[in-house]
Formats: C-alpha cells, sequence, structure tokens
C-alpha cells in the first residue's frame, strides 16, 4: 500500500531501514520499544510520510513480521531483507531494488531508530534536489552530518555495491556531489542505541 495514485513516476520516494538486530539495546528489538506511547520505527516511518515523498518503503529483517506489523495500518510498502545479518548495507540494497522497481528518480534513506527527525527536514532535502544542489544531500545540524540522506538516482548502481554494515557512508563520505543541508532539527542526530537514549 503506497500514498502514490494516478502517476507513472514517482519523483522522491522514501526508504526506512528497520531491519536491524539491535545488539546494542539493552531491552530487546529497540524498533518495537514504545516512545510516547508509539513503536520507534513507527514513529520514525510517519515522519517521513509526513513529508513531500511521494511513497515509502519500510525494509524489514529482524523480526520482520513483528516490525511489519506495527507499520502495517500505514500506507507504506515493506519488504522483507532475508539477509539482514550481514549488515545494513543490505538493507540499504534491498531499498534501491524497490527504488528501482518502482522507478524512483530519488531516494531517502531514514533510520528506523531515529524517531526524532522533523518532517521539514525531509522537505528540505527534496528542495534542495529540485534545485540541483547536489546529487547526496544530507542534514547539518550545527556542524554535524545527520540523517537522513538523499540519493539521486545515479548513486543507485553504486548503493547496490556496497557491503558490510556502513551502508551508503562512504559515498557520503566521498563523493564530490555529497552536499550539506543545513537544518535547525537535532533530531537528525539523535538515533536509539541504548535505553538512555530514550531519556
Amino acid at each position: 500500500m503506497t500514498r502514490n495514485s494516478g502517476s507513472d513516476t514517482v519523483e522522491v520516494g522514501g526508504v526506512v531501514l528497520a531491519a536491524g538486530t539491535s545488539s546494542r539495546f539493552e531491552g530487546g528489538n529497540k524498533l518495537a520499544v514504545e516512545l510516547d506511547g508509539e513503536p520507534i520505527v513507527r514513529r520514525a516511518t510517519r515522519c517521513l510520510l509526513r513529508s513531500r515523498l511521494e511513497e515509502v518503503v519500510v525494509i524489514v529483517g529482524f523480526e520482520a513480521d513483528r516490525i511489519a506489523a506495527l507499520v502495517e495500518d500505514l500506507p507504506v510498502a515493506v519488504r522483507r531483507n532475508e539477509r539482514f545479518s550481514e549488515g545494513q548495507s543490505t538493507s540499504v540494497r534491498t531499498g534501491v531494488d524497490h527504488a528501482v522497481d518502482r522507478g524512483w528518480s530519488a531516494a531517502v534513506f531514514g533510520l528506523g531508530d531515529m524517531p526524532f527527525v522533523d518532517p521539514t527536514t525531509v522537505d528540505s532535502l527534496i528542495e534542495a534536489h529540485e534545485n540541483s544542489e547536489g546529487s547526496i544531500l544530507w542534514p547539518s545540524f550545527e556542524g554535524e552530518r545527520g540523517n537522513p540522506v538523499l540519493f539521486s538516482g545515479e548513486h543507485f548502481d553504486a548503493l547496490r555495491s556496497v557491503t558490510g554494515d556502513r551502508g551508503g557512508r562512504r559515498l557520503v563520505e566521498t563523493h564530490p556531489g555529497s552536499t550539506p543541508v543545513p537544518v535547525d532539527d537535532p533530531g537528525v542526530i539523535r538515533d536509539v542505541d541504548r535505553e538512555t537514549d530514550l531519556d
């Protein structure tokens, strides 16, 4: 189920990476932990849905059925990454496969453990993409690089070739088209790795 209707092309879609094992979190699968009465992964997904993104897909892996159930009533697609244990790169690859299948020209990759991002930040990345400010766009808060990250379609092949647990970070760090988008949103640098991160 997606929000896009009546159009054969999607300019920018969103990918929620939600397949990890929460290995550093003390209380089980962190994506299912409630924050203000709502599971973390659901909050992170709703951030993308509240932006201008035309479609959103959630990539699940570890405890796939459990995580998928937390977003099943939202207007998103869900795609399984059976190789999630090999690292985040496999989820990025699964997201790119979905983007290519759906004909997206760019994709915003968000993390399922980052529930504090403001939707206006995603819109700022989309606007920068529309203004051709860079082919890789990432939010910068007080000089610190954050997430989510927008990759234009020219990088999809490169993202499919990444390995391990770094996702697209090497591209972000080294590609000349990688461009910061200043935002007033501390949520872009706040993820949930440990229970104390919820305080």
